[in-house]
């Protein structure tokens, strides 16, 4: 085999046979390849933490993040941006997504899409700016896209981090900060919706959800700044409430409607017995964390 070839087309010999095995050997052996998938992404926690803190600077001075990727990359980038407002309250554009191909692309394969590196340029020189964080995901490293993108972004005076799982390829070399995460050969080679998507989802979910703890969209481990968008997140909100100021069901009902629906807003109001506008100045002057803007 080519020794420039990324690991993960590499052939893993703990799968040799797969087509072989009795259905449960072979949902175990998958489940149990791609389980180790988080061990890398604790491997690299002390780098993702700094990337944590360098996010939450700029997005507290009006900067967004942004996702890039293609294929699998590119579709979780996609599931983490489109999670964040409704659980944490953030506006649409905070975090964005950006895919090679476009918006068709989430859904199906566009051939080549990858491969257009003056796409990935084009892309960040439209959407990115300056004050930004830009996270290109590509598990072999040869996105032609995703490298464009993180060379423009740069460029443009953004912040750039590069994920990847192959230290020697292209991607590593063009950002910032580059996060390598060592997964290995796929169980079914090539196949980097397993152990490299894995491995990406993990990461994305602790980036997303630290970053939105350091900017106090989070007290203790409740989601307070929650959208109740649907029946399940208001009576989510509800709870919110009668745990946080100590109120029943029907009081925690009653200051989130004065509230807006906003938990944080009626958890003030309950626990301190403020006035909506004391509540939101105090919140304010808290700039936005509940906890210290409890008594």
């Amino acid at each position: 085999m080519n020794d420039k070839l990324p690991q993960t087309e590499a052939v893993n010999p703990r799968t040799r046979g797969l087509d072989v095995l009795e259905t449960a050997a072979l949902v175990q052996l998958l489940v149990k390849e791609q389980g180790q998938a988080i061990d890398c992404v604790l491997q690299q926690a002390e780098a993702i933490a700094g990337v944590v803190d360098a996010i939450a600077r700029r997005l507290r001075s009006g900067g967004r993040l942004h996702y890039v990727g293609a294929g699998t990359s590119g579709r979780l980038g996609f599931l983490d941006a489109s999670e964040c407002p409704p659980t944490f309250g953030t506006a649409p554009d905070l975090v964005c997504a950006h895919i090679a191909g476009g918006m068709q692309a989430v859904t199906r394969a566009v051939e080549g899409a990858e491969d257009d590196e003056g796409a990935g340029a084009a892309e960040m020189r439209e959407h990115a700016a300056a004050q930004d964080v830009v996270i290109g995901l590509s598990a072999s490293g040869a996105a032609a896209f995703v490298v464009g993108a993180l060379i423009a972004a740069r460029a443009l005076g953004a912040w750039t981090v590069a994920v990847t799982h192959d230290s020697r390829t292209d991607l590593a070399q063009v950002a910032d900060q580059t996060i390598v995460l060592q997964t290995g050969p796929e169980p079914l080679a090539g196949s980097t919706r397993l152990r490299a998507g894995t491995a990406q989802k993990v990461l994305l979910n602790a980036i997303s959800t630290a970053t939105m703890v350091r900017l106090d969209k989070v007290y203790d481990n409740l989601m307070v700044d929650l959208v109740a968008t649907n029946s399940k997140l208001y009576g989510r909100a509800v709870r919110l409430v009668m745990q946080l100021a100590s109120v029943d069901q029907s009081r925690a009902s009653k200051l989130l409607e004065e509230a807006g629906g906003r938990v944080k807003l009626a958890a003030v109001m309950g626990r301190d017995g403020l006035g909506l506008m004391e509540a939101r100045a105090r919140l304010e002057a808290a700039h936005g964390s509940l906890r210290a803007s409890l008594s």
